[in-house]
This record gives C-alpha cells, structure tokens and sequence, in this order.
C-alpha cells in the first residue's frame, strides 16, 4: 500500500488516480489546508473505488503513527507542503515550519514502522537564479526566497539521514511548473485563494473570473520579451513519480535527486495564446512591473531521469491548456 501525504492536492490526487488505476492500494492523508474534501469524490467518480483518506497534519505525529499501524504501507510520497513563493516572503516561519517539520515527523513514524521508500516532492525554486541553461541537478543552489530554502533543508536532511541508515531508498524529485489537469476533467487544480501558479490563473480569466491575466513584465531577453519557464503537463510529472516507485522498488539502497521538466522553455505570453487557442478567443492580459526574484528564463535538463528511470516529458503545451480548460469548463 502507498501512502500519499497531500493526497488531495493536486499533485497528490493526480497520483491517486494514476496509481489505483494501475492496481495499487492507496491511503491519503491531508489537512486541507489548500485542498478540498470535494477531491475524494472526484476521485471515487474516476477511479471506481472507494478510497481511504485520513484527515490529519503529517507533523501529528501520533496521528500519523496511527495511520501507519492501520494500514500495511511499504512506501510513501510526501507531497504534503506549503508551496506558494509569495507567501513564503510574508510567512517564512509558517514555511519552515510546515515544510520541515512535517518532513521530520515522518521519516520518524516511517523509522519505527520499518518503511524505508519515499519520494520526496522538491522544486526547481532551491536553484535560484540559474547560471547556465538548461540546468543539471548538479547547478548551484542558491533559493531566493523562504519557500526554496526550507525545501533546500529538506533535501539536506534526506541526504543526511540517507548516509546514517541502512536500507533507505529515497527520490528526491525536483519538479519545475506543474500545469494541465487530467484528461477526464474531472480532476485539477483549484487553489484556494488567488492561484501561484500562471496556468489556473489564466484558466479563471477564461472563466471571466478575473478581467485580465497580469503579465509581470515585458521586457526580459526572451523569444518575446515575457517570462520563460518549463511547463510540465502533471501526468508526465506523475509518472515520474510511478516510475521512481518502480525503480527504488529495484534497489538495495538508494539516495536520487531528479529533474522534473519538459527541458525546454515556453514563456508567459506562448502558454496564454495555447490557452487562448482552448478557449476558441482571445484572453485580456496587462503588462505590470517585474516581480521581485523573477528570472527570465528557468528551465531542466531532465536527462538524469530519463537514463535512469526510462521517463520522459511528451505531452504538449497545447495539451496543457486543453486538459486544463476542459476541467475548468466542468466546474460548477
């Protein structure tokens, strides 16, 4: 049985589906905190099964040591977190907190339950500004703000604790920009609050939502002057995670760390007019001031992954907005 931390984001729901469908048992645990129980019953609807979920804070640990003693788990993916860059800025002590501690609390409940597998949901945020493109997981780390910092932590206690135990299989997988939502549309993503990420943003324009899509500058030294970022449809993401289950499931002991990403870069104002195209018209968008922190052009060299787990990015942009847009057009 899996056990997927955050299993009603969207991350985390995508990587239900995909799982059960391909005949594991899961069990979810979540706190809500910016997702919605409404997600379980998209996820019955999809898969036909009922589906165990606990609602908990993995930093519980007491709840969590519960959970593992109920249910016969052999790995784990942690996608449970705090993640919007923004708000980092403004609550770094809730960030740190979050996102370390509930690391902290369960590789301690997994030590006593003797479950050594997990998949650990990192970013592309712990490289900051890049120096070279496209960038290797090798590249300089150096976050820009408390979000990519506490993941960056995170990473090093991995690695630590990866070196002081026997038998610990760990993937470390740094993603780039999730987008798109499942084929079916009947799972996305719907951030509670304003959305972090361009993709829904641009989706609740279309939904006239919101008038606009604020652009952050215009003048970056890109294909066309927008930001430039790797855009990954979130069922090839999820299947980099199935296939580093697999691969772990095959080793003796392991510590990776793996891009995530299409390995190429499509900029702010190429995702709109895919988005547009979807939609059938054209979407209003305003060109503000630049974001603090904001790179021109951010993208992976996804060819670890792809030597060592087989996996590869295939879905299109296009695909993107398409999956996206037919999820969002089935929300009431």
């Amino acid at each position: 049985m899996i056990l997927l931390t955050g299993g009603l984001g969207y991350l985390g729901s995508h990587m239900a589906a995909q799982i059960i469908e391909q005949g594991h048992e899961v069990v979810l645990v979540d706190n809500l905190s910016n997702s919605k129980i409404a997600v379980l019953d998209r996820l019955s609807q999809l898969t036909g099964r009922d589906i165990s979920f606990v609602k908990i804070d993995v930093r519980d640990k007491a709840a969590m040591q519960e959970v593992f003693s109920q249910y016969p788990i052999t790995q784990v993916v942690h996608f449970a977190g705090s993640k919007s860059v923004n708000e980092s800025i403004q609550q770094p002590l809730d960030y740190y907190d979050n996102n370390v501690n509930s690391l902290i609390s369960l590789l301690h409940v997994m030590k006593e339950a003797q479950v050594k597998t997990i998949v650990f949901s990192s970013t592309a945020a712990i490289y900051g500004e890049p120096e070279s493109l496209p960038i290797p997981e090798s590249a300089r780390q150096a976050p820009i703000t408390p979000y990519g910092r506490s993941k960056q932590i995170c990473e090093q206690i991995l690695q630590d604790f990866s070196n002081a135990e026997q038998g610990w299989k760990i993937a470390v997988l740094r993603y780039f920009n999730p987008a798109g939502a499942h084929s079916s549309g009947i799972i996305g993503e719907v951030p509670n609050g304003i959305p972090n990420n361009l993709v829904p943003y641009i989706a609740q324009v279309a939904r006239d939502e919101r008038p606009f899509l604020q652009v952050f500058g215009n003048d970056y030294n890109t294909i066309d002057g927008t930001g430039v970022r790797d855009f990954i449809h979130v069922q090839d993401l999820i299947d980099g995670h199935t296939k580093a289950l697999a691969w772990l499931s095959t080793q003796p002991q392991a510590f990776e760390v793996l891009n995530l990403g299409r390995g190429e870069g499509v900029s702010v104002k190429q995702m709109l007019d895919a988005f547009s195209k979807a939609v059938g018209h054209e979407l209003p968008y305003k060109v503000v001031a630049r974001r603090d922190g904001d790179s021109a052009s951010v993208y992976a060299d996804a060819s670890r992954a792809n030597c060592l787990l087989g996996w590869q990015a295939t879905r299109t942009v296009d695909e993107m907005a398409i999956d996206t847009w037919r999820f969002y057009e089935k929300l009431a």
